[in-house]
């Protein structure tokens, strides 16, 4: 878990530079994604989760192929 405050996670704000996340909060972050939206996110993918605001696309583009799979 990273020691910051609510007003701090804005979409722009970047896990590392802005949040004080390091290497292994990132993969614990992809892990957490995963498990919580039942997806499987490829490092390749992972790598280019830097902000907030970009996980947050990715997981909502995710789940709507997941989505149009089942129809």
């Amino acid at each position: 878990k990273l020691s910051i405050s609510e007003d701090q996670v804005t979409e722009d704000a970047s896990f590392i530079d802005d949040l004080g996340a390091d290497s292994l909060d990132t993969v614990e972050l992809v892990m957490a994604l995963e498990d919580e939206f039942d997806l499987d996110i490829p490092d390749e993918e992972a790598e280019k989760l830097t902000t907030v605001g970009k996980a947050i696309d990715y997981v909502l583009e995710q789940l709507a192929k997941k989505k149009e799979e089942k129809n």
